[in-house]
């Protein structure tokens, strides 16, 4: 069971952190983590390798090559129920379009995935850059999922190195359970306003 997130514990991320390690008043449901300071891209394969049961995602900025292929694997697999909202404005990106052309989006109830490209419900883009993993952990922040979004750890462990950049962004990792309850229905509730916007 170590790699689901039946045990997940927010201390699994320390080691992402710049300290290594989280300060003995953090809080045991609740964390911020900083692009260019942190290592968020390892943080949020961390977690979204270790979805077994369920995946209510809205992305904005959607274009990172190994996130998307463990969503490839997520949206694949019909033991997993998945959601996916993308934002209509970005929607033409290379990694938007091999989901919308995978398997998954030709068959999504033989595959249990539900994809849309829409907006919000007052036509608005749909900028939540967010997920739930198995109605356990939350994530969300203003991260886009790109090199430059998460940040680029050109020098492993540490920000720096040729070829480094990194936007200023913040990643949240959340386990209480209300505020991933409400976030879940907060997903479900913009996916269904972005298909009702695709339908008009």
């Amino acid at each position: 069971m170590g790699n689901t997130l039946q045990t997940f514990d927010l201390v699994d991320l320390a080691q992402y952190t710049k300290e290594g390690s989280f300060s003995p008043t953090a809080s045991k449901d609740f964390h911020l983590f900083f692009v260019g300071r942190d290592d968020v891209h390892e943080i949020l394969k961390h977690v979204l390798s270790r979805v077994t049961v369920s995946l209510y995602l809205n992305m904005f900025g959607y274009d990172d090559d190994e996130l998307n292929e463990l969503i490839m694997g997520i949206v694949h697999d019909p033991s997993i129920t998945c959601l996916i909202t993308l934002d209509k404005s970005q929607a033409g990106g290379v990694h938007e379009k091999r989901l919308l052309d995978s398997d998954a989006a030709k068959d999504p109830i033989g595959f249990n995935s539900h994809f849309v490209i829409g907006q919000s419900a007052t036509h608005q883009i749909s900028h939540t850059k967010g997920f739930v993993a198995d109605g356990k952990v939350g994530g969300e922040g203003s991260t886009n999922w790109s090199n430059s979004g998460e940040g680029t750890f050109v020098v492993k462990g540490q920000p720096g190195g040729p070829g480094y950049k990194a936007q200023n962004n913040t990643q949240t990792i959340f386990t209480c359970p209300d505020a991933v309850a409400r976030f879940q229905a907060e997903l479900l509730a913009e996916h269904v306003a972005a298909q009702r916007q695709q339908t008009k």
